[in-house]
């Protein structure tokens, strides 16, 4: 179990862990010459002879010291809000009960410390200050203790209480991902640099590789302690301290707020979805963009709040925000955080860690919103998934999952209607109901540019994906066509798709003129006339004629061997069929002996030959030709009859 301290300055908190321990605590020399607590001190200590070592977290009260004090509220189990007798609840003691509601400690005790400077009526007044002062939160039953540090009065009854707590601490699950927010870093002689924090998440192993800071630099761990005591492992809800050894590691690159953690959980965001709580005591309203201090394990990082439901927010309620942050974290769902104002002078509220990878598009639509609905309601994976998959359209990233939720996909357990897809980019889950519904708008909007275009075999890939403006990112689109035409649901001419029993239909313009440009092209059979002298002879517009020939060669009508050179697809065949003959004389084939075949110039047959070459018919031996047997030409003309 972690214990902490919290409470205004002066009001013993520091001087109640020596009562509780016998211990003085790794106090600094700055702190021991004023007198007060500035920075985080940790204290190991059993409350009985008999009972598991406690790690203690004494934090600073001071206004100027809450950084510090928020560095060091991470992970804590029980929280002993420590109010003097002669001062009663104070500004501290407020903010500070603030923060560990906003970080959603389990457990809170509270202690009215220095009893025996003042009456008994005194000590109800302040008892009677505390219960208004938790009356409206989370911890209003919580249990109080009147104590004093110096004579020991009341601090055998604590320890029996912390006792009763620490058996009664949930066990938390070690199945995620290592993580563990770094508090302190210092060389150790003979060691080397050693690394200490609370494992918030998973277990580590002597031995293990993790990654370090916003960099991810690879680590490995040399030795651990737990607890205060040597170890081979380590577990979530322990303080732990690690022996850290890398390449060219130093000192200096090591701060407080960094992250180590386990290599597939390393996942850097400076944007994230959370659920906003403004203080009830915040005396104006928070505004859309405000700049904020972000307190998250032990970061502080600037950032911009956008407001998803609203312009701003009143004291006391709560909405959706992103967090638009100045510096990359990591951030898990359910992680807690506090935010202050710029200035760091207050705490303003705090907030649970929805989406760590939240989008910068569509960040407020009533699809997102609703998402993020449903993981405010849920605590775990399993509550989020079914919901999160049935809702999305454009399908979730499982990789995404494991580092939003820390949690390994061979952990998972999948609902039975989800539909696992593979695109380029890696696997999609979407429900099965959904999937089937986007192959049906898939088809539903390639009919519609069918009737729209009637004259065109059809759209390829990136301009149906445009065309049909679905949601979906361009790999899911292509899973989703790819699918469709291994079912059959649709065909493919070359690169252009269309519905199977699609046929392409002229306009009546097109039509006209095609009448008239076919018998000139199939006229001049092997040396046909390039569009200048189509447009001229039928007097159109060489742009009409080309966008025609073009057209007709989409459909496999045509087929364009130069840029304004256009042959039938009948000519093409005997082409072809006159290739396959040769070879069947010399597998390799003479480019004079296809022109005297083809009975027109060298230069129109090399530029006939060369087409051959780009659509993979046959392949250039220096000046010479072999026929690929493998292509769909050749196996299509195979055994036709010769010219």
């Amino acid at each position: 179990m972690i214990i902490g301290t919290a409470g205004h300055i002066d009001h013993g908190k520091t001087a109640l862990l020596e009562a509780l321990t016998g211990q003085a605590g790794d106090r600094r020399r700055e702190e021991r010459e004023r007198g007060i607590t500035i920075d985080l001190g940790y204290l190991y200590a059993p409350l009985t002879a008999d009972a598991p070592l406690t790690g203690f977290i004494d934090v600073p009260g001071h206004e100027r010291f809450i950084h510090n004090m928020l560095a060091g509220a991470q992970g804590i189990d029980l929280v002993l809000l420590v109010v003097a007798a002669d001062d009663g609840v104070m500004p501290q003691t407020r903010e500070h009960l603030a923060i560990v509601e906003l970080l959603g400690i389990p457990e809170l005790r509270v202690v009215i410390s220095k009893c025996d400077r003042v009456e008994s009526a005194r000590i109800e007044q302040v008892r009677k200050q505390i219960r208004r002062l938790l009356e409206p939160g989370p911890y209003a039953d919580a249990q109080m203790f009147e104590v004093s540090s110096h004579s020991g009065e009341g601090i055998d009854e604590l320890r029996q209480a912390l006792l009763l707590a620490q058996n009664e601490v949930l066990e938390r699950s070690d199945r995620g991902g290592f993580r563990l927010d770094i508090d302190r870093a210092f060389s150790v002689s003979g060691a080397g640099i050693v690394v200490t924090g609370t494992a918030l998440a998973g277990q580590v192993t002597v031995g293990d590789t993790l990654l370090l800071g916003q960099s991810g630099k690879p680590v490995r761990v040399r030795g651990l302690h737990a607890q205060n005591q040597t170890a081979a492992q380590a577990w979530v809800g322990q303080r732990v301290a690690l022996n850290l050894s890398a390449e060219k590691l130093a000192l200096e690159q090591i701060h407080r707020g960094d992250w180590l953690l386990a290599e597939w959980l390393f996942a850097p965001t400076q944007r994230i979805d959370i659920d906003l709580n403004l203080l009830n005591g915040e005396t104006r309203n928070f505004e859309h963009f405000s700049p904020v201090h972000v307190h998250i394990g032990t970061q502080d990082v600037t950032a911009r709040v956008a407001l998803l439901e609203g312009s701003s927010l009143a004291p006391g309620k709560r909405m959706f925000a992103q967090l638009l942050l100045n510096a990359p974290i990591h951030a898990v769902h359910g992680d807690r955080l506090v935010l202050r104002d710029q200035s760091a002078q207050r705490t303003l509220g705090g907030g649970r860690v929805l989406d760590p990878f939240a989008p910068s598009r569509q960040r407020r639509s009533s699809e997102r919103l609703a998402q993020l609905q449903i993981l405010a309601g849920a605590d775990t994976l399993e509550q989020a998934l079914p919901m999160l998959i049935a809702e999305s359209e454009t399908g979730l990233d499982p990789q995404r999952l494991e580092q939003q939720f820390n949690r390994l996909r061979a952990t998972w357990r999948l609902p039975a209607d989800i539909r696992i897809i593979a695109t380029r980019q890696g696997q999609l889950l979407f429900s099965d109901a959904r999937w089937q519904a986007l192959q049906h708008t898939l088809l539903e909007h390639l009919a519609r540019f069918h009737e729209q275009e009637p004259d065109q075999l059809g759209p390829d890939r990136d301009r149906l994906r445009r065309f049909a403006s679905m949601a979906l990112e361009r790999p899911a689109f292509i899973a989703l066509i790819d699918e469709s035409l291994a079912s059959g649901a649709i065909a493919s001419s070359g690169p252009w798709l269309h519905l199977p029993d699609h046929q392409v239909q002229l306009n009546d313009a097109d039509g006209a003129l095609w009448l008239q440009i076919r018998p000139l092209i199939e006229q001049a059979s092997f040396d046909p006339p390039w569009v200048r002298d189509l447009a001229a002879a039928t007097a159109h517009e060489e742009t009409q004629v080309r966008l025609l020939l073009r057209k007709l060669a989409r459909i496999g009508q045509a087929h364009q061997v130069m840029r304004d050179l256009f042959y039938l697809e009948s000519t093409l065949g005997e082409m072809v069929a006159m290739l396959l003959q040769l070879s069947e004389t010399d597998p390799v084939i003479q480019a004079a002996a296809f022109r005297d075949r083809l009975g027109i110039g060298r230069k129109r047959s090399i530029q006939i030959l060369e087409f051959f070459d780009r659509i993979g018919f046959t392949r250039r031996i220096g000046d010479k030709r072999q026929i690929r047997g493998d292509n769909a030409l050749a196996q299509k003309h195979k055994g036709a009859d010769t010219v």
